[in-house]
Parts: structure tokens; C-alpha cells; sequence
């Protein structure tokens, strides 16, 4: 009797200690040495469905309180903006263009996730900073994927590739 009062202490201090998590899966790698990469969380795309709002709505007042000055924002036609300002200035470009041309203007977004790659040590590997929304655009000109590095709910690198193939609706 007296080893079971013993024992009971023993155990429930071990029943009662804090198990160590488990180090969260990653589903890639990154580009820089020790970099893995995770899934992000929804909060990220939320920023990324506000900032695709916005442009839509053509709101760059809205657009321009989500971007970073001093960030870089490749267009698929080789464009890059800097600032908040030239970014909204080279959609509305477009959005001219497509207007002259009697071209429908708009998209339809097909899909969005965030991921984020962590893990290396290198200086270089400013990537870890923030998340990364990943989403596919389909419009009357092409496909469209992007990537935006949102970073404290602030878009602060973007770039978009364009393909010529439009994705049939069902």
C-alpha cells in the first residue's frame, strides 16, 4: 500500500506535465538551404480576397493602404512597381487599355491558399517573412497565378505570370 501512495504522486506529476508538441508537417521546400514549407493560415487569404476586392472595385484608395512602398510587384508583361502609387497606376493603365479596346475588363477567381516557407538561416531568404497567397485568375484573355507576399496585412511582393489558355466553365 505504501509503494501505490508512493506511485500515485509520481504519476500524476507526469499525467499533469505538458507533452512537447510535435513539430508541425511541411508539404515542400523553399528555395534556400533548410527551408521547408507550410501551409498558412486563412487570415492570410482573407488579406489577399480584401486586396482582390479592391481591385476589382477599382478602389485604389482602398489598394493603396494594403501595399507596401518599397516592395516589388512584377506585372506579367515585365512591369514592376515599387510603390503603392505606380502600382495602382499601372492597373488603371489596363483597365484604360481594355476600355479603348472594347475588351471586357474583370476576372474570375478560381482559387487562393497561403503557404510560407521557414527554416533557413540564410540572410538571403527574405521569403520567410509573412505569408505567401497563392491564387489562379481566369479571364477573357487567359489564365493568370500570382503570388503575394502578405507581410503584417500589407502586400509586400507580387508577381504574376500569365498563360494564353482560358479554362473552360463546366
Amino acid at each position: 500500500m505504501r509503494k501505490l501512495l508512493l506511485a500515485i504522486p509520481v504519476l500524476l506529476t507526469m499525467g499533469c506535465a505538458q507533452k512537447e508538441k510535435a513539430p508541425k508537417a511541411s508539404n515542400g521546400f523553399g528555395p534556400y538551404e533548410g527551408q521547408t514549407v507550410y501551409l498558412g493560415d486563412n487570415a492570410t487569404v482573407e488579406v489577399f480576397k480584401a486586396i482582390d476586392a479592391a481591385w476589382a472595385d477599382r478602389d485604389y484608395t482602398t489598394m493603396k493602404t494594403m501595399i507596401q512602398d518599397g516592395g516589388m510587384f512584377v506585372f506579367e508583361d515585365g512591369y514592376t512597381a515599387s510603390t503603392a502609387q505606380e502600382f495602382v497606376d499601372k492597373i488603371e493603365a489596363e483597365y484604360q487599355e481594355s476600355l479603348e479596346k472594347e475588351e471586357e475588363w474583370g476576372w474570375k477567381t478560381d482559387y487562393a491558399f497561403a503557404a510560407y516557407p521557414k527554416g533557413s538561416d540564410d540572410p538571403n531568404a527574405t521569403n520567410q517573412e509573412g505569408q505567401w497567397v497563392n491564387a489562379q485568375f481566369t479571364g477573357n484573355d487567359g489564365t493568370y497565378i500570382e503570388w503575394y507576399q502578405i507581410v503584417d496585412g500589407k502586400l509586400k511582393m507580387w508577381y504574376q505570370t500569365k498563360g494564353d489558355y482560358v479554362i473552360p466553365e463546366d
